[in-house]
């Protein structure tokens, strides 16, 4: 566990950016960074440093950078308005050296419990994390999703932390990479834990595109054989569920761009087309044209030109 102490030591090697690495014990360097001074205004007189847990080193791709970068740029800024919390930004954010590491850390950090140590779960998410490009892409495409669709996200840092359906939707991302290997058992065990601990339910089966929004997630349930596109955002109690068929294909087809409101129910292995929308309490049993709107129980399309 990383523990964060005061010192007040002082140093003469505070480097140009609080983000390098080349120490051996990864100070987080708060107090004596230029960058800091500049960017955050400190007025607090102690050094927070930062013990480094064991994790396993990831890279980030060079062009996301600058997201990562961003995201302990506002870790640090988060601390100057709330010194309290300094320990708790230095072990989720601060001290990793990549955004992969440090949410293989933070989803371990949540899903674990007293039978399934953090560790267990930090090498099963670092290892899918580091092995597959397309989940690291389609993290990032979520993390931007969230910041420019829902209001309520004041920042990059903000999501990554306290964001559960955001952290649902990465845990889920693992699952199914883990679940196209053939390791079902893993797969399925993290899908119990996200659904105990988030209340967010999707078979590792289900295929999740990039920029994926789950706003609020409490109550999601997607089943196995469903797809959902890039760019959807789903609201809290949505199913994406089946009609009563015992096997085979019977989840929905969600398009790219869809908006599917609270509450909503798609049943059966139909189609939502792209940039759909579908309005909250919806009970949606036929395939929805793309660029339409569908609202009601059983839903029916409204707005259209006679």
């Amino acid at each position: 566990m990383a523990a964060c102490i005061h010192n007040s030591r002082t140093s003469t090697e505070a480097a140009a950016s609080p983000f390098s690495q080349d120490s051996a014990d990864h100070q987080c360097q708060i107090r004596n960074s230029p960058w800091f001074a500049k960017k955050c205004k400190p007025s607090f007189q102690n050094l927070f440093s930062c013990d480094p847990i064991k994790r396993v080193r990831l890279q980030a791709d060079k062009e996301d950078d600058v997201l990562w970068l961003k995201i302990r740029e506002q870790a640090l800024c988060d601390m100057e308005q709330e010194p309290i919390l300094s320990k708790y930004y230095c072990s989720s954010i601060l001290q990793h050296d990549s955004l992969e590491s440090a949410l293989s850390n933070q989803l371990a950090a949540k899903l674990s419990n007293t039978d399934l140590p953090r560790s267990t779960l930090m090498e099963v998410f670092a290892g899918v994390l580091a092995e597959d490009e397309e989940v690291r892409r389609a993290i990032r495409a979520d993390l931007k999703a969230v910041k420019e669709r829902d209001p309520a996200c004041i920042s990059y840092a903000h999501c990554f932390l306290n964001f559960k359906g955001f952290l649902a939707c990465q845990a889920h991302r693992v699952a199914h990479k883990l679940w196209s290997q053939g390791r079902i058992v893993m797969a399925l065990l993290i899908q119990s834990r996200v659904s105990e601990v988030f209340a967010v339910d999707i078979h590792p089966g289900a295929k999740l595109g990039h920029g994926v929004v789950l706003d609020h997630a409490t109550g999601i349930v997607v089943g196995e054989t469903a797809v959902i596109g890039d760019n959807v955002t789903i609201l809290h109690n949505v199913t994406l569920g089946g009609t009563g068929k015992v096997n085979g294909d019977r989840h929905p087809k969600v398009g790219d761009g869809v908006l599917i409101g609270a509450g909503t129910k798609v049943l059966g292995s139909i189609r939502v087309g792209d940039r759909a929308k579908i309005g909250a309490g919806s009970v949606v049993l036929k395939e929805v044209p793309p660029e339409t709107t569908s609202v009601g129980n059983p839903a029916r399309l409204v707005g259209l030109k006679s």
